[in-house]
């Protein structure tokens, strides 16, 4: 499409140069540019103009241009709208897709840039503006729908407003009343909240009260009785009529139609419709029923694009239409909706698309002076990968079996063969607590009856750490950053050791390849240092080679290292470390590309082609955040647009789809049914690839429940741990922010300063800091990293080393693991002791040497006993701890304290017990300890045991069944 500068509206110019809001209202049909002091504010007698840009992590900036046209806009305004959004696009190159936004009905991705909502206030150009601010309060009542973002209208302060399926808010001078209607679902109580709080802070200054009022509560509630007050007393509710917003959507099937001569005519032979039904060189309008598409081709004139867009406009002025939302595409820049509709879409089209357009225009500007920097196609940035998990944690790998696990040593945890199924255990230092992930490994050539068994295997750990663990679903080839850092010297062996792969090679009688240190084996060698290289066994032939990597090449003792001519001196420090694990204390004979010698041709069958060019995995992409709904094998999705924490409902489960991996985060309210189908819901996503960017099915799935949200997901949102750790539903969580002004109440504990271990103090190491770990190769214990004396002490006392299942975890006292384990009632006493010591090295810090070097502690069974004189001295009677929630009226049966506190034994207190106490706070177990029990169990007064981070108490409860 030629652009000349006539096409050009003033001011368009440098619009769209950096991502960001840009908006306009039409005044006598020009566009005037909107101060970023008024934006979200809209008059329902104007039309406006709203740029939305976005910059991709790949540098490119796109976008989506939106005209918005109040309720009483008039219709040259709003066309004129129209024709300025054409021209718009026009200038920033004719990439960007056109919303038509109508007041009442806009797109839930028009909304996400204003929210929590857009109130349109009275008044126009026209008619000048009323200021409301200095007007005396008038109280209104709003209807507000949607579980992702609100449409809010102002309806009638009448009682005949209400019914039973929506939700209301009152507005009136002193108080927000909303009113939730009994068929209204939990999360859209909660997304109206919002709008109370922004109605609160705009037109109140924050200072106002707010009350939440039950559809069908009893007038007795002092509140519910004051709301009905304003509507004169209360009555029935009407049944809901149907109005606008309430009528069927069009079913009809799509109707494709081609624009002549300003003239839209039905295509023929178009019953099933293919992307060859569209020629480039005209404008079609595809009529959805609801929504309305206009497809422009790339040699399709401004004029026809303008011509084409006010046909579709006529064609939505009809009286029976739905005011339908029309959305403007340019060839090759479809829509994933657009594409959807078709019956056959090429993955890529021969379309030829050139930066001529753009270019024109940033030279016309640059004339002008105009910084043209952003309408330029960026160069894409590419940066390494960051693991973003702490990597000084405790790793456990087991390899499947059959229907079992067998446990790893530690030095052969990080050595995988590519016909099996391995599971990893890795526990890590957390903001407060100890985080989990449990994961996956499926090799390339492994069996299907192992792959389910390996996921079967896995989701029971998870489970019976009560899903507090995080749950990775990893295929050999696409592993995640986070799993090489974690593994650290990954090594991939051809073969497999498994039932599974040698039943399957002699079934087929194929042979078997599985790796022999004696025999010819090429390791191609790659990573970014030594916390995260790989080493990938290979065919040993020299196609297998490549310029950009080196290799490790052996026959029995005789060792080879090749580097190709674009390797760098850390790539051949790699080899060098590598070479210690595979072929360890052998001299190896160094290769250079273009000088080998003829005895290692030989090894590789002889000379041959190879390439040159590095294996360069996909950047990551921009996340998309989908909320989803699965019943009987079908998954259906919403995407949620310009995404945030509070997106994140806890009776739903979304997913954030990041194209290289998914993340499937499950809420705390979500029905158990639904938990368990997580990984399951993860895999159709995959499947049905509902953005149409060739997902691939072996990408990595995370399952992530709400609470446990490891690092590497968070760095996707701006997080607050203290929202992710509040009780209740949704409703009731916002409710409590609104009601305290925007702040959790939470005691949320400080987070803990990490342990350096071998120099390391960030919990999430740099680059710098990370270093390659010493590996234990001792065959009769498990590697233990990051894990304190007093940690090991504690767990060599919980458990009986000699009874012990190597093929399941070492039951570490952490909060992830299970509450329900039942310890001998005989070795109470020794836990106690261990408690108590465990208790008293938080308080120590450690020596330097055991700072900078961890290590196993053999410890007796027999644990020290606690110093008499500390007890008796935390024991003294001090102040009353706040925290204690424990009712005020005491009933006759129930017994007291020396300080006046109702108490219960330990046996029905337990959460194991068989005769459990009732009307008790099942979160504080601990404080319905009488004094005495309580020093027996934790080894330290209750004033000692509260002064103990949050994290620190969790581990002792769990410790003694109390949590």
């Amino acid at each position: 499409m030629a652009v000349s500068m006539r096409d050009l509206d003033p001011a368009f110019q440098g619009a769209g140069q950096k991502a960001g809001l840009e908006i306009w209202r039409i005044e006598n049909f020009n566009p005037v540019p909107v101060p970023k002091s008024s934006y979200g504010k809209f008059f329902t007698g104007d039309s406006y103009v709203i740029l939305k840009t976005t910059a991709s992590k790949s540098g490119a900036l796109r976008h989506d241009v939106h005209y918005w046209l109040g309720k009483d806009t008039s219709q040259d305004e709003a066309g004129a709208a129209a024709i300025k959004t054409v021209e718009l696009d026009a200038a920033l190159g004719g990439r960007a897709v056109q919303y038509r936004e109508v007041q009442g009905h806009e797109t839930e991705k028009f909304l996400s840039y204003f929210k929590p909502c857009i109130i349109p206030q009275e008044g126009g150009v026209a008619s000048g503006f009323k200021h409301l601010e200095a007007e005396k309060h008038k109280t209104r009542l709003f209807v507000c729908r949607g579980k992702h973002v609100v449409h809010v209208k102002e309806v009638p302060f009448a009682r005949a407003s209400l019914n039973h399926d929506d939700i209301f808010v009152l507005d009136t001078e002193s108080k927000i009343f909303q009113f939730n209607g009994s068929n209204s679902s939990i999360q859209e109580r909660a997304k109206a909240l919002e709008v109370v709080q922004y109605i609160k802070d705009t037109y109140h200054d924050g200072k106002c009260d707010v009350a939440a009022v039950e559809d069908g509560k009893l007038m007795a509630d002092p509140e519910t009785g004051e709301f009905w007050g304003f509507f004169g007393g209360f009555a029935p509710l009407p049944r809901k009529t149907a109005g606008d917003d309430d009528k069927p959507t069009d079913s009809s099937p799509p109707k494709l139609l081609c624009i002549e001569k300003g003239q839209a005519e039905p295509v023929e032979a178009a019953d099933s419709l293919k992307r060859e039904l569209l020629d480039t060189n005209k404008c079609y309008i595809l009529d959805c029923g609801v929504e309305v598409f206009v497809w422009m081709g790339r040699n399709t004139s401004l004029d026809e694009r303008k011509s084409a867009s006010g046909v579709a406009d006529e064609l939505v002025r009809g009286i029976d239409k739905l005011k339908p939302q029309i959305i403007r595409v340019i060839e090759g820049f479809e829509t994933v909706m657009f594409r959807s509709k078709f019956d056959s879409w090429p993955q890529t089209t021969d379309v030829t698309v050139s930066e001529d357009g753009r270019g024109k225009v940033a030279a016309l500007l640059k004339r002008q002076g105009v910084n043209v920097k952003g309408l330029l196609k960026a160069d894409p940035v590419r940066e390494e990968p960051q693991p973003h998990i702490d990597c000084t944690g405790h790793l456990q790998v087991w390899r499947v079996n059959g229907q079992e696990k067998i446990l790893l040593q530690a030095s052969d945890q990080s050595k995988f063969y590519s016909g099996d199924c391995y599971i990893f255990q890795y526990t890590y230092p957390g903001e407060d607590k100890e985080d989990c992930l449990i994961g996956t490994w499926i090799g390339k050539n492994s069996v299907e009856e192992e792959q389910a068994s390996a996921n079967s295997l896995a989701s029971k750990m998870v489970e019976s750490m009560k899903f507090l663990a995080c749950q990775a679903r990893i295929y050999e080839g696409n592993e995640p950053v986070q799993f090489h850092s974690i593994v650290q010297s990954f090594i991939v062996f051809k073969g497999g050791l498994g039932e599974g792969y040698k039943a399957y090679i002699a079934g087929k009688e194929i042979p078997d390849e599985t790796y022999n240190e004696n025999g010819v084996a090429l390791f191609r060698i790659q990573g970014s240092g030594p916390d995260n290289m790989q080493a990938i066994q290979v065919e040993p032939v020299a196609s297998s080679l490549n310029s950009s990597y080196c290799y490790i090449l052996h026959n029995g003792p005789a060792v080879f290292t090749w580097s190709g001519n674009s390797t760098s001196a850390e790539d051949q420090e790699l080899v060098e470390r590598m070479l210690d694990l595979i072929k360890p204390n052998l001299q190896s004979k160094p290769q250079r590309e273009g000088s080998e010698s003829e005895q290692f041709w030989d090894l590789l069958g002889g000379k041959s082609e190879y390439p040159s060019q590095k294996i360069v995995r996909e950047a990551e992409s921009d996340p998309h955040l989908f909320s989803c709904h699965f019943s009987k094998g079908n998954l259906k999705v919403t995407e949620v647009y310009n995404f945030s924490q509070d997106d994140l409902m806890t009776e739903d489960i979304f997913i954030l789809d990041c194209h290289l991996e998914v993340f499937v985060w499950v809420g705390q309210q979500v029905d158990p049914k639904s938990r368990l189908q997580a990984l399951t819901i993860g895999e159709k996503f995959l499947e049905h690839d509902f953005l149409l960017e060739k997902l691939s099915s072996v990408a990595p799935i995370y399952v992530i429940m709400e609470g446990s949200e490891p690092p590497f997901f968070t760095r996707f949102f701006k997080w607050d741990s203290a929202k992710s750790a509040m009780l209740g539903n949704s409703f009731q969580r916002k409710l409590t922010l609104v009601k305290s002004g925007g702040a959790p109440l939470l005691d949320k504990p400080k987070r803990r300063t990490p342990v350096s271990y071998g120099g390391r103090s960030s919990s999430v190491p740099d680059k710098s800091q990370r270093s390659s770990r010493s590996m234990s190769v001792s065959p009769d214990r498990v590697r233990v990293r990051g894990r304190s004396p007093a940690f090991n002490a504690l767990a060599a006392t919980f458990e009986n080393p000699n009874a012990r299942n190597l093929s399941t975890p070492p039951p570490v006292v952490r909060k992830l693991y299970p509450k329900s384990v039942t310890p001998d009632s005989a070795i109470l006493a020794p836990k106690s002791a261990a408690i108590a010591a465990l208790s008293s090295s938080f308080e120590q810090p450690p020596s330097a040497r055991e700072t900078m070097i961890p290590r196993s502690l053999k410890v007796s069974p027999v644990m020290p006993k606690p110093n008499p004189e500390k007890i008796d001295k935390e024991n003294s009677v001090g102040t009353r701890v706040e925290s204690l929630t424990i009712q005020e009226d005491v009933k006759e049966n129930e017994v007291e304290d020396e300080e006046g506190l109702v108490i219960h034994p330990y046996e029905r207190l337990k959460i194991t017990s068989t005769d459990p106490v009732t009307s008790i706070d099942i979160t504080k177990r601990e404080t319905y300890l009488s004094s005495a029990e309580f020093k027996e169990k934790f080894g330290m007064s209750k004033d000692a045991f509260y002064k103990l981070p949050k994290w620190k108490q969790n581990k002792l409860k769990m410790a003694v069944q109390l949590f």
